[in-house]
């Protein structure tokens, strides 16, 4: 004990790890500050598509396929790599053995690109969100400023790729304990304990950095929806079972749908582009023009009350995501994931009118979440961080946990870990993919 004891008083006091402490400090305040610049950014481009749609609600059909065709030009001319959400890119560099393999996905390059085309994007009309774009930009980041400290590529790398994606969902969401838990579901499955501690502080920092710049807000204000405990079992089986169903089959779409227009998208991308743009336009005149850009204004107007969508919001949201992604445009999926959910709640809750309609969107916002991304501890922390209540956490766990098993029924592989051999070199592509550290126990 005595032995352990010293040895930790050595590791606190000793230059290397204190080099190592302020690398991912000082990196971790670096991407929440970035972080917040985008989500402020972000929304002026988001509003600056509502006013074109304000002008005529059939200049979509003009503005999505001819920015998506530009934004989809721009990332194969000089941002390769930069594509889609950008965690099965981060996921991917956490499976490489080769730092060079590393730098092709994770650079400041493609930082910068990921926010330049994520924001084209938006102002184009494409659903999408930041939030996957931020967890890339944030590995890129860290993984990028790994050069100044001089240590073995195979020491710092994936602690570095580890702490710069959970720093990244940390800011983006303004929820600090969702990025730690990311870190562990998601990308990492587990922590190394030599670098747990050091990871956590920045993840806490880069939460602290945005709340800071942005304030302690709530991305979809505050609810005090809930439940009584003689209540739980129909909303928590039906939003688990219909949002499993529906999200598992959107991850299968956008997985499958990747893989069939590889060969497109290496020939012509522009042109897959066009397509997918025209789709976004058709999806957004059918919905009365509400399927546009993260879906966060949606998502709030349902569970607060304060406007009605159609009842074509959520297959039109889903529809305008898969195009969106699709196209090869940089851009996440966790914004209107979250939109898509809201409004599948919205329209369970009709099948209740007993029940509290904004607990049963909760619910459906939760169930269809964890039903694409199928990390259920995340997904249910993130919701309820997001809505600042506490109240539903048991049904919000139980539905979570639903919703993991029925999804698996319909997409049995985590979305981003098949999207991440997209990105593998082609060696790795040809052998079994390897699971992260404690991915065997899921």
């Amino acid at each position: 004990m005595l032995r352990n004891i010293r040895r930790s008083g050595k590791n606190l006091l000793s230059p290397d790890a204190w080099k190592i402490r302020i690398l991912f400090w000082s990196g971790a305040v670096v991407v929440g500050l970035i972080a917040s610049g985008f989500a402020i950014v972000s929304e002026h481009a988001n509003e600056g598509f509502s006013h074109l749609v304000e002008i005529s609600p059939y200049l979509p059909f003009l503005v999505c396929p001819l920015g998506l065709m530009l934004v989809s030009w721009l990332t194969v001319k000089f941002f390769p790599g930069a594509q889609g959400s950008g965690i099965p890119q981060s996921i991917a560099a956490l499976q490489m053995v080769d730092h060079r393999s590393r730098r092709a996905v994770l650079s400041f390059r493609i930082a910068f690109g990921k926010i330049l085309l994520t924001l084209l994007g938006l102002l184009s009309g494409a659903s999408i969100g930041r939030e996957g774009p931020t967890v890339h930009i944030g590995a890129a980041i860290m993984f990028s400023l790994g050069r100044f400290a001089k240590f073995p590529h195979h020491y710092m790398d994936k602690g570095l790729i580890l702490a710069g994606g959970a720093a990244g969902i940390a800011a983006a969401f303004n929820t600090p304990l969702a990025g730690i838990l990311f870190a562990v579901e998601e990308m990492g499955r587990s922590f190394e304990e030599r670098t747990s501690g050091v990871l956590l502080t920045a993840v806490f920092l880069a939460g602290i950095t945005a709340i800071v710049i942005q304030g302690n807000y709530t991305y979809f204000g505050s609810t005090d929806a809930t439940l009584m405990t003689s209540q739980f079992i129909l909303p928590i089986l039906i939003c688990g079972v219909c949002g499993g169903l529906l999200g598992g089959l959107f991850s299968t779409i956008l997985i499958q749908g990747s893989r069939r227009l590889a060969p497109y998208m290496k020939r012509r991308p522009t042109m897959v582009a066009l397509f997918c743009g025209l789709g976004i336009a058709m999806a957004g005149l059918l919905s009365d023009s509400t399927v546009y850009g993260t879906g966060y204004d949606q998502a709030r107007a349902i569970i607060t009350g304060d406007s009605v969508l159609p009842d074509s919001y959520p297959l039109m949201k889903m529809l305008a995501t898969i195009f969106s992604y699709l196209s090869g445009i940089p851009g996440g999926i966790f914004a209107p994931s979250l939109a898509t959910g809201a409004g599948l709640g919205a329209e369970i809750a009709h099948w209740l009118p007993s029940l509290p309609v904004s607990a049963i969107i909760i619910l459906g916002m939760v169930g269809y979440f964890t039903g694409v991304v199928q990390t259920p501890i995340t997904a249910f922390v993130i919701v309820m961080e997001m809505t600042d209540n506490q109240e539903l956490l048991l049904p919000l766990m139980a539905t979570a946990f639903v919703s993991y098993a029925t999804s698996r029924l319909v997409c049995p592989s985590p979305i981003y870990r098949e999207l991440a051999i997209t990105f593998l070199p082609p060696r790795a592509k040809t052998q079994e993919p390897q699971p992260l550290p404690g991915e065997s126990e899921r």
